[in-house]
């Protein structure tokens, strides 16, 4: 047989290239396509085994292919991007690379732990931040196990409240006393006393999250009282309305939520059918392995760090450059390794041994492009908070979403200040700061997401500044902090 014309070999070898690219193939007329998927479909179905031929291609069929990539084919036949290039680089993938950084991250870690271990030996010892002091600080211990008293107050106001032996307004009152107290009552017994900042930022966090509780707690039994005083005036409220969530607290309620791993008060939660012990003994080992990670970066890296490092607002701004950036892969460690503990292995745990059926605890926050989606998603108990008791009812009174942001950003700084400043005896708002600073930042990212669209400009400006730069800064000021005024104390 002749061969054919290199005019017929180049259409054949365009049909091959159609058939092998999937934007082309979308060009074929459809009926064309089904049948060809149907002869093909067909012929696998006979084989037998799908996506085999029953017989080896015959010669002919080679011949003929071999003709498909003589020199007169054209080898270049569309427009194609690199796959590199801005516009297809997240059409690919890109598991290779991933593998290439982490190959490189356990290189360059590597090193640096033996560097660390050459230069000053193995310092796992009771150091600043987990002192063995902390053990005995019993004012703190005490105020933490006086703490429960402040819910058994709320509860025995709303049951009040609820038998109309008190007015609405003196309900209001007292639940607003008793939530300023969850809150005053720590930081005095605090900085009454010379504690260590782990067993004072311990105290601070659980007092900060009870106030968070007992504040929903008083809003959502007020909004039910409100509602069920609408239906008993025949209201309709559509059938969204679950009458378990419509009932008053009890006291069995009111433990499970100060237990449960929500700030969210509701007469009743989602619940599992049964405890999963073997699993739960698998996460309290992660847990304390990743915890003693922590630890061991702290001390070993951490400490030496800032110990050998000056002030960075007082001392040369590239020695401040350099130590901030010495400190940002070791600070990042800790913060990964907290969040993992916590909002991963510590509130599954609980869920697991309460039964609470709603475990979503964070979304996939390392994928944000702006400040805004990642403050929605790293700290869903926060944030559910936040929006349920902050923002909505912020619009509902005629607010703007500007203003209600602000109001939400400024409640969360004030709490971050308590949490850090009480604990280390040191009032100079620099966590305040760190965290309103976010507001601009939220307008930048957004701006720049809206201008390069399908990019990741916003979530490297929000790596770099939150993990690089803000979270060693904030190290390093407190550190300093720290030590200048237990020197002052001791002179």
């Amino acid at each position: 047989m002749a061969p054919p014309p290199p005019s017929m070999a180049a259409a054949h070898d365009r049909s091959h290239a159609d058939a092998d690219d999937p934007s082309l193939r979308l060009r074929r007329a459809p009926a064309a396509e089904a049948g060809a998927a149907g002869d093909s479909s067909g012929s696998r179905r006979e084989n037998g085994v799908p996506g085999e031929a029953r017989s080896p291609p015959n010669p002919q069929q080679q011949q003929h292919e071999m003709f498909c990539y003589r020199a007169s084919a054209p080898a270049h036949r569309r427009v194609k991007e690199s796959p590199l290039s801005s516009d297809a680089i997240f059409q690919q993938s890109h598991a290779g690379l991933l593998n290439l950084c982490i190959v490189v991250l356990i290189a360059v870690n590597s090193r640096l732990i033996i560097e660390n271990l050459m230069k000053y030996g193995l310092l796992i010892r009771a150091g600043f931040w987990f002192s063995a002091r902390s053990l005995g600080d019993w004012p703190l211990l005490m105020c933490c196990l006086t703490l429960p008293i402040f819910p058994l107050a709320a509860l025995m106001d709303e049951k009040l409240s609820q038998r109309k032996l008190i007015d609405e307004n003196v309900s209001i009152l007292i639940h607003i006393i008793i939530t300023t107290s969850v809150i005053v009552y720590p930081v005095v017994v605090i900085l009454k006393c010379e504690s260590a900042v782990l067993s004072g930022f311990v105290l601070m966090f659980i007092a900060s999250i009870t106030w968070l509780k007992l504040v929903s707690f008083a809003h959502t039994n007020y909004d039910i009282r409100v509602l069920s005083k609408s239906i008993e005036k025949g209201a309709s409220h559509g059938s969204s309305i679950d009458e378990d969530n419509i009932k008053g607290p009890t006291i069995k309620s009111l433990v499970y939520f100060m237990l449960a791993p929500t700030l969210c008060y509701q007469p009743s939660y989602p619940r599992t059918s049964f405890i999963r012990k073997g699993w739960v003994i698998r996460q309290l080992i992660k847990c304390l392995v990743f915890t003693g990670l922590m630890g061991f970066i702290i001390e070993q890296y951490i400490n030496p760090i800032v110990q050998n490092s000056k002030h960075p607002l007082k001392g040369n701004f590239l020695d401040a450059i350099e130590r901030v950036l010495k400190l940002s892969v070791p600070t990042l460690y800790v913060w990964l390794c907290m969040f993992y503990c916590f909002f991963h292995l510590w509130l599954n745990i609980l869920a697991e041994l309460l039964c609470f059926g709603d475990r979503e605890f964070y979304k996939d926050w390392w994928n944000a492009k702006t400040v805004e989606e990642y403050w929605r998603m790293w700290n869903m108990p926060v944030h559910k908070w936040i929006v349920r008791h902050i923002y909505f009812p912020c619009i509902r009174n005629g607010l703007s979403k500007g203003v209600a942001i602000l109001i939400s950003f400024l409640v969360s700084a004030v709490f971050h200040e308590l949490c850090i400043a009480v604990p280390c005896h040191i009032f100079k708002l620099w966590a305040f700061s760190g965290i309103m600073f976010q507001i601009p930042l939220l307008f930048l990212t957004k701006y720049l997401q809206d201008k390069f669209k399908n990019t990741m400009v916003g979530n490297m400006i929000f790596w770099f500044f939150f993990s690089i730069l803000g979270q060693p800064m904030c190290v390093l000021l407190y550190y300093h902090d720290v030590m200048n005024r237990q020197a002052r104390t001791i002179v």
